[in-house]
């Protein structure tokens, strides 16, 4: 079972359409079987958190914060790498700074 700061390739159904496309993605948590994450895009143009061919990715990529996801297990395909401890903060205050919103 993948866990928190796990990048994965997984099967996602976009909310724009009913296709479900493989994608890299970062485990955020699991429970009951259900894994949530944040989507990871190469087009590097998009705003979120880079990740780089050197920390693992397999081209520049960007981790977007603001796609996440629910899917079963079964919906992850492998996975890839683990984020540095660095990544992981960085990402951990970016959903922190979006998810303190609720408190307005």
């Amino acid at each position: 079972m993948p866990k928190a700061g796990s990048v994965i390739l997984a099967r996602v159904q976009f909310a724009d359409t009913f296709e479900i496309k493989t994608r890299p993605a970062v485990v955020l948590f699991e429970e009951h079987n259900n894994i949530i994450i944040a989507g990871i895009t190469s087009n590097t143009q998009m705003q979120g958190i880079p990740l780089t061919k050197k920390e693992g990715a397999i081209s520049d990529s960007v981790i977007k914060p603001n796609y996440i996801f629910t899917i079963s297990k079964a919906m992850v395909f492998k996975e890839l790498f683990f984020l540095s401890r660095e990544k992981k903060r960085i990402l951990h205050d970016e959903l922190v700074k979006r998810l303190s919103l609720l408190q307005n």
